[in-house]
């Protein structure tokens, strides 16, 4: 089965073409160019769009205008292509990428997107602590002083542990379905209806 997966909820892009398990490219980008890059992993690999078999699309938490723009082109082309869809958390997809480690996702409005538990919520970044244990994401990043000062260990800004690559989407899809059953993960509301409320 090909499969292209891609993730746009953060503020680094990635797309991924898989076969069968195997990586046949897989690339870094903004997220207003993942439909390029897309194209460029298909020509690579000496397909068209229309090989594709279906599509796995990171649903968030993240960006509310980058979740939208990748939740788009998964609707767009799982209908234009007639081809399944499913929906992948990017907190889940970066801890794919760095076993044991705590994904930590930039929230805006200096908080954090984390895991406590089974559930997914944005708290303060100053109040989110992970003493002994290693963080990525983008997240990690923003508030590195913080959580280093309070024991957590932060990779180098360069390690690609803190992209959510998107061939770890690939391997923890589970079931395929129509494009417009696929729900993002947002958490709370976007910043343009707290300003109308």
């Amino acid at each position: 089965m090909l499969i292209l997966a891609f993730d746009t909820a953060t503020s680094v892009a990635t797309a991924a073409l898989v076969r069968d398990g195997d990586v046949l490219g897989e690339a870094v980008t903004t997220p207003l160019a993942v439909l390029e890059a897309a194209d460029r992993l298909l020509a690579e690999a000496g397909g068209e769009s229309k090989d594709l078999e279906a599509l796995v699309v990171g649903i968030g938490p993240g960006s509310f205008t980058g979740v939208r723009i990748g939740l788009a082109v998964a609707r767009g082309l799982a209908l234009a292509l007639e081809i399944p869809v499913a929906g992948v958390s990017t907190l889940d997809a970066l801890a794919e990428g760095a076993p044991g480690a705590v994904p930590v996702i930039d929230a805006k409005r200096h908080e954090v997107f984390v895991r406590v538990g089974e559930d997914i919520v944005a708290m303060p970044a100053a109040a989110f602590e992970a003493a002994g244990r290693t963080c990525v994401g983008d997240g990690a990043l923003r508030y590195r002083e913080h959580l280093e000062r309070t024991g957590a260990g932060i990779p180098p800004d360069d390690s690609e542990l803190h992209v959510p690559r998107a061939q770890f989407h690939v391997r923890l899809a589970g079931a395929f379905r129509a494009a417009e059953e696929v729900e993002p993960i947002y958490i709370r509301a976007p910043d343009a209806d707290r300003m109308l409320a």
